[in-house]
């Protein structure tokens, strides 16, 4: 935060150091650095059996800090045995030292170094897994937990089904519900609408096929003031939208049944 200086500094790993060299004022810098490899570090290396890396394989791993605890606790959890290109692909990937022995605190056992790289990929975070353990999800098989996040079910969106009186529901429901967008906005509308709060089924079922709450709203100023969810779902289905009802009624059909505005549309009345 100076107000203007040059600056020399390193940032020491057990794969090499970066010797850094620039200029900075008020929080922001630029500069350059020359990296200088650790020869010790490949000896370790080569001690577990990995071959000497390439000068690029030894730069990404200190840049993504890789150490030789971080392949001892590995070792240690039963993974299995990561290739050089692989420990490059992690580090670069943000798997890190913390990373595998909080999952191992949480109660996971990974082993597959893919695995555990796609769980850091997908944004499977120990604090994500934290909050579903804190919602009754225990244990929940990693395959399953990478879905949820890709899905968008967040805790927040658990909890606000939950509030909306949704209860008990397994992760692939609740999938199931966020890929439809049923969310709770659209639920809160449907109760003001004055259809309560109905089965997640019929939820999914409404937006699947275009009963938006937008839809229900103009169907009701028409007069249609009880209709049943599959009665919507039908006229959405059959093409009888409030502009059609309204083109009819123009027509002369003023007192239509649902299922005779049904019949109409059928019949290409729409033309």
């Amino acid at each position: 935060m100076s107000a203007g200086t040059t600056v020399q500094f390193q940032l020491v790993r057990e794969a090499g150091t970066f010797i850094c060299e620039g200029w900075f004022k008020a929080g922001k810098g630029s500069g350059h650095f020359v990296f200088a490899p650790n020869p010790a570090f490949v000896a370790e290396l080569q001690k577990r059996g990995y071959p000497a890396p390439t000068d690029a394989q030894q730069f990404s791993l200190a840049l993504n800090d890789m150490s030789m605890a971080f392949l001892d606790e590995l070792n240690a959890q039963g993974y299995d045995r990561a290739s050089l290109d692989q420990l490059v692909r992690m580090g670069e990937h943000g798997v890190s030292l913390e990373y595998v022995r909080e999952l191992k605190s949480l109660g996971y056992s990974v082993q597959s170094v893919d695995l555990v790289t796609k769980m850091v990929d997908h944004g499977v975070t120990p604090n994500f897994i934290r909050e579903l353990d804190s919602l009754g999800f225990k244990q929940v098989p990693v395959e399953t937990l990478i879905r949820t996040v890709d899905h968008g079910v967040t805790p927040n969106f658990i909890n606000e089904l939950t509030a909306a009186g949704y209860t008990g529901l397994t992760l692939e429901q609740l999938t199931r519900t966020v890929d439809h967008g049923v969310n709770a906005k659209f639920i809160k509308e449907i109760d003001t609408l004055g259809y309560g709060r109905p089965p997640l089924e019929k939820l999914v079922r409404m937006q699947d096929h275009g009963v938006t709450p937008k839809f229900v709203g103009e169907i009701k100023e028409l007069g249609f003031q009880n209709l049943t969810i599959e009665q919507l779902v039908r006229m959405q289905d059959h093409g009888v939208t409030p502009a059609f009802i309204k083109k009819m009624r123009a027509r002369g059909f003023t007192e239509t049944s649902v299922d005779e505005l049904i019949r109409l549309a059928d019949k290409g009345s729409n033309n």
